[in-house]
């Protein structure tokens, strides 16, 4: 059985104890991470404080992005390695995970583009002589913040890993790497590849370290040499986050839950609108913080659109993520097979009704869940209000745009939404009326790496991607020049 050792300090570390990693599919253990803890954590910190005191942060940007570039190359040179380990290690379907692949390389090269675009400002001054005339510069500079820790998660473990290392590496900011326990392979074979082809990537400067959120997470969070923590992962997680951070007065950037609606307006494009919704609610087995939770649909067209988006659920295969025709696989595990299920069994405890699906799937492997929607819950009911993160969709019937406007954004999450309408004065006033940090307007949920990935309310703090994503690693300085 293949085992993944950590990479600390530019070296492949194994471990006393090892983490054994199911393929949620086949119910089989494919590989084993080696288990890091405080010790660990503690190494890791000292070589990237290390790489921060030496001439890693001094270095022009252009020469940070071109490591960047050296690992979208290695990704690509792997990819298809790459993919079929992230296929195994948690039954993501073949075309999604090759797309992840894909992406992480394009976000490392997107990234190393940055280089020469980032800038400081100069500030006009109203200081002055004697005589009235200034004699006062003032100039803005951005510094890396520093040695920081990036937690990921495991529902997108390599592409967040790049959205976390990309701008941390350009900006010069050391970076410990952990990735989610239950899903560390991908992330673990892409540290081998540095340490075998990238030997020159200074000591410290990047490190990865697989184990538990309660003994590595904390150990790295609570560690005084860490600035920052980029956390994405549950409400949860963030919480504890911030009060471990607490006595150290830390910049966290948290990317936590989310329970997106989507509206239908009467009248959006009909099809258009279901796919929308289908896709943005099935999509890795609706595992994913951005999908559509929750779809609020006009009573104009609420039997048509209902009768449609349950013909799509009916549809959409699920089984081997290998079958090209596998809408999605398994869930990830069994703990978050049992989740999805007592929420279901909830809506129906609370005066829900299933459409259709509803049940937890008969199959001979695999955590399997059907597509299911929901019916009748209402606006206070756990289904409407809660994260399932499952493939389980409650729909909801309105009539008044300030009441649809008010449910939607009556949720303690505030991470995404969507709106679907072919008037354009709907279509912008919905957009202002919703408090969220992501509204798709006409299309399935799923951002883009030159925008913003952030969340209002309980769906996080700071956030990532684009030029902002990129300042989240810089600290500035003002700077008053008298002469």
């Amino acid at each position: 059985m293949a085992q993944y050792r950590n990479y600390i300090a530019g070296e492949l570390v194994g471990a006393d104890e090892w983490i054994d990693v199911e393929n949620p599919y086949t119910q089989q253990i494919i590989g084993q991470a080696a288990k890091g803890g405080e010790a660990e954590a503690n190494q890791a910190v000292e070589a990237a404080v290390a790489a921060y005191h030496s001439t890693w942060p001094k270095l022009p940007p252009e020469v940070r992005a071109g490591y960047l570039k050296r690992f979208a190359q290695l990704i690509r040179d792997h990819q298809q390695e790459l993919t079929d380990l992230l296929i195994a290690e948690q039954a993501k379907i073949a075309g999604l995970a090759g797309v992840e692949i894909g992406f992480t390389a394009s976000y490392f090269d997107y990234y190393a583009g940055w280089a020469d675009i980032y800038t400081g400002e100069v500030i006009n001054s109203s200081s002055a002589r004697g005589d009235g005339t200034s004699n006062e510069n003032i100039w803005l500079n951005w510094k890396p913040i520093g040695p920081v820790a990036g937690i990921c998660p495991w529902n997108f473990p390599f592409f967040v890993m790049a959205r976390k290392v990309a701008p941390a590496i350009l900006t010069g900011c050391p970076i410990v790497v952990k990735p989610s326990s239950t899903t560390p392979l991908t992330t673990l074979r892409f540290a081998e590849l540095i340490a075998e082809n990238i030997p020159d990537l200074p000591k410290g400067a990047l490190s990865f370290v697989a184990g538990g959120g309660s003994t590595l997470g904390v150990a790295l969070t609570k560690h005084p040499d860490i600035q920052m923590v980029s956390l994405t992962g549950s409400v949860e997680a963030g919480v504890e986050i911030v009060k471990n951070s607490a006595d150290k007065v830390m910049k966290t950037s948290l990317e936590l839950g989310g329970k997106a609606p989507a509206i239908v307006f009467p009248d959006a494009d009909m099809d258009l609108a279901v796919k929308g919704v289908t896709d943005s609610r099935l999509i890795f087995s609706g595992q994913v913080c951005n999908c559509c939770e929750r779809a609020y649909v006009h009573e104009s067209i609420y039997d048509e659109f209902v009768s449609k988006l349950k013909a799509a659920f009916e549809a959409a295969q699920y089984g081997d993520p290998n079958d090209p025709a596998s809408v999605y696989s398994s869930q990830v595990d069994r703990a978050q097979l049992e989740k999805i299920d007592a929420a279901t069994r909830r809506a129906e405890e609370q005066g829900a009704t299933i459409l259709t699906g509803g049940r937890v799937a008969d199959r001979p492997t695999g955590y399997f869940f059907q597509p299911t929607i929901v019916e009748g819950a209402a606006q206070d009911s756990d289904v409407v209000r809660k994260e399932v993160f499952g493939p389980v969709l409650p729909v909801v019937k309105w009539s008044d745009y300030d009441q649809v406007i008010a449910w939607a954004n009556d949720c303690e999450y505030g991470l995404t939404s969507s709106v679907f309408s072919t008037n354009v004065n709907t279509v912008m006033r919905a957009v202002k009326d919703l408090d969220f940090g992501e509204t798709y307007v006409n299309r399935e949920h799923f951002e883009g790496l030159q925008g913003f990935h952030a969340g209002w309310r309980k769906s996080g703090i700071g956030g990532a991607d684009g030029k902002h994503g990129l300042y989240e690693y810089l600290q500035s300085q003002v700077v008053y020049l008298r002469y």
